[in-house]
């Protein structure tokens, strides 16, 4: 049994040669084909005109398409015609919006600004005291410094 692996010295040659036989290694990751909207209408225009048996399957070879696909998109056509025929958005769904969510971070970000205005106002008011009582002692020590 030989090696399932081709050689790089027989892509090599395959490539020199020009040979028209496509590379047959599987991809170590396969992608996900997507198809445009207008292509899947116009590969459903081709098949509702075709009208002899085999025509259909000679088209889905042709264009390397499965008949689930054309069941889809036909299906799809019906739903909604070109909308419906778009990329659908993959992954989760976004988590509806809380309506009072927006008006809770208001009131917290207008919490914050007051707790700091607050702040700012007990210092002050700190200040003013010390002030007040450096003040009075000041006075207290020239009265009593004119009084001797």
């Amino acid at each position: 049994m030989g090696n399932a692996k081709r050689s790089e010295r027989d892509v090599e040659e395959n490539r020199r040669e020009g040979a028209a036989v496509p590379d047959p290694e599987v991809l170590e990751k396969a992608q996900r084909r997507r198809f445009p909207a207008e292509y899947k209408l116009r590969i459903l225009k081709e098949a509702d005109a075709c009208t002899e048996p085999g025509e259909i399957g000679a088209l889905l070879r042709r264009e390397g398409l499965y008949a689930s696909h054309l069941s889809v998109w036909k299906r799809q056509r019906e739903e909604g015609s070109l909308s419906a025929l778009g990329p659908k958005k993959r992954g989760r769904r976004a988590k509806p919006m809380n309506p009072l969510s927006r008006r809770v971070e208001e009131l917290e970000r207008e919490t914050q600004r007051l707790k700091g205005k607050l702040k700012q106002a007990e210092t002050i008011i700190e200040v003013q005291k010390k002030v007040s009582e450096i003040l009075r002692l000041e006075s207290e020590n020239s009265q009593n410094e004119g009084s001797e």
